[in-house]
């Protein structure tokens, strides 16, 4: 009986030894008042950038950079120079000689209408979408321009990275900026019931199909023809145009006709009672 409570005593007194520091920490420790949320790794933030040419590229900061001085984490240029560089381009029609410079200067807000692009329709109908940001906006619409070509397959000059919008959307554009995407192009007016092919081919020329677009806005139309019974939503390939005076009532004789469906414009449409607008080059 003794061993048994002498060996009871032992593992008491060891139980004592191991409880005590226990005790001890969580008497005296202060109490947990908060669990800290914000511990993680650090985070850079992600640039959009363009990959079109060799040497030279533009982020969505809107900076142009040497593609060597691009931050190998975040993929942005540095944040030097001019911000939204409109170097090499024209501030009327939009257009430039470099497509990275191109992409800058459309990010700017005051020229680039961020409401608008992201409304815009990508593609036909059919399989349209919409623009995720004005990035992706400006690095498609610099890279091609169907209004920058002219007979489709040659540039009408150095200045082909253009980023305004195409003239057939409804963006209240001003005159100034429209007859600035007609650089280059020969507006002409033809005889009655001539077709645009053969209005351009007397003059030794070709008429150039996507600027018809350009011309078919009722302020364009004006500048060229006289219009005196007023310009008037028409369907028609021979437009834009105007009806001559001796077409039969009903026609609005003297009236000018644009279409609101641009995708019936011709360059080989042609009526018996109107002159055309054409664009040659």
């Amino acid at each position: 009986m003794r061993v048994y409570a002498s060996a009871s005593k032992s593992r008491s007194r060891m139980w004592i030894k191991i409880l005590l520091p226990i005790l001890f920490i969580f008497h005296f420790s202060s109490p947990i008042t908060a669990i800290r949320k914000d511990i993680g790794f650090q985070t850079f933030p992600l640039c959009k950038t363009t990959v079109q040419g060799r040497y030279f590229l533009s982020d969505d900061n809107g900076y142009v950079c040497n593609a060597l001085s691009v931050n190998s984490r975040s993929r942005c240029c540095p944040q030097t120079g001019e911000k939204f560089s409109c170097h090499g381009c024209n501030p009327f029609s939009q257009c430039c000689n470099s497509y990275e410079y191109c992409v800058s200067c459309c990010l700017n807000p005051a020229l680039t209408s961020k409401e608008l692009v992201l409304k815009m329709k990508v593609a036909k109908p059919a399989t349209a979408r919409t623009y995720a940001s004005v990035f992706d906006y400006c690095a498609g619409r610099c890279r091609h321009s169907s209004e920058s070509v002219v007979h489709e397959n040659a540039y009408m000059s150095d200045f082909h990275h253009c980023f305004s919008l195409p003239s057939n959307s409804s963006t209240g554009k001003n005159n100034t900026l429209i007859e600035a995407r007609l650089n280059g192009i020969n507006v002409v007016v033809g005889r009655q019931g001539e077709s645009c092919n053969s209005v351009c081919r007397l003059r030794g020329q070709s008429c150039v199909p996507n600027k018809l677009a350009v011309l078919n806005h009722c302020d364009i139309i004006q500048k060229y023809m006289s219009c005196k019974g007023s310009c008037l939503a028409s369907v028609g390939a021979d437009q834009p145009a105007e009806v001559v005076y001796d077409a039969p009532n009903h026609l609005n004789p003297g009236s000018c006709l644009f279409t609101q469906s641009q995708s019936i414009l011709s360059c080989d449409g042609l009526h018996q009672h109107t002159r055309r607008l054409c664009p040659c080059a």
